[in-house]
């Protein structure tokens, strides 16, 4: 369990993850939380049991007197290249219902998040990003869906959130092209707040989070449980569809093509 891999410290971090833990948890500010996805070797990418710890995490911080929430990935090229495509696919419900929790696409919660996206964002990292509420990007970071192009349906909340939060045209053109677009022009369509020079990200990051911390406890736990709530009830109200269409792209010729050619770092044909 995630919180079983927590060690004290008696520095200016309150706690984190044991170093060969793929997610560190650190205080670098009071009541500031600092998340960094460490999985550097897969750029960032998210296996089955990273998401379960991610959940827990989530549980966690909602309960304690964190007030902010920053989220980095490690090292220079990635912030999170999405799920690890080399481990477990596996979709059924309850697969699904953890991811959804992991990504927070069905659940509700009430503390703060600020990505500092240092690298490249990709298909679950999007989907991890829409969860987020204050977005600093990386002048090198891309930004992009590739599902469609690997037969795989993005379930993770991009269908329901992308257009919702940047318009029809804008999601349509990254869902459905599966092509990576700049940081530039992810803060043209608003994908994110602001560009910065990559060693101002999270200093950027870190000076929003202590903000937020310095402000009213209570209202801005309000105010981030009524947004976190009306963007659950709504993925909620699609999830049936979300899980049949999802079936139907497994169930097709296409899944193990796509599957293989992204393994095997090919072109896909899908005749």
């Amino acid at each position: 369990m995630l919180v079983n891999a927590r060690v004290l410290l008696k520095d200016k971090t309150s706690y984190c993850m044991k170093p060969t833990m793929p997610l560190i948890v650190s205080e670098p500010y009071p009541r500031v939380a600092l998340i960094t996805i460490d999985n550097q070797a897969k750029r960032n990418a998210m296996s089955r049991d990273m998401m379960r710890e991610l959940v827990a995490l989530w549980d966690r911080l909602d309960q304690d007197s964190t007030r902010a929430v920053v989220l980095t990935g490690a090292g220079e090229k990635a912030f999170c290249a999405g799920a690890d495509l080399g481990g477990d696919l596996s979709a059924g419900e309850d697969i699904a219902q953890m991811v959804n929790r992991s990504l927070q696409k069905t659940s509700v919660f009430t503390k703060p998040l600020i990505a500092a996206v240092n690298g490249d964002c990709a298909g679950g990292g999007v989907e991890l990003l829409l969860a987020t509420d204050i977005r600093i990007a990386a002048e090198q970071a891309r930004f992009g869906l590739p599902e469609v192009r690997w037969a795989i349906y993005p379930f993770g909340g991009a269908t329901v959130k992308l257009v919702r939060q940047i318009g029809h045209v804008h999601a349509m053109d990254l869902l459905l092209t599966g092509r990576l677009i700049s940081a530039e022009e992810a803060a043209r369509i608003q994908l994110v707040n602001e560009v910065l020079p990559a060693d101002q990200v999270l200093d950027a990051a870190f000076a929003r989070a202590q903000m937020i911390a310095a402000n009213s406890p209570s209202a801005v736990k309000a105010v981030k449980h009524q947004i976190s709530a009306t963007a659950a009830d709504q993925a909620l109200s699609r999830e049936s569809l979300e899980q049949e269409l999802g079936d139907i792209v497994r169930a097709s010729t296409d899944f193990p093509e796509g599957i293989a050619a992204f393994r095997e770092k090919r072109k896909p044909n899908y005749g």
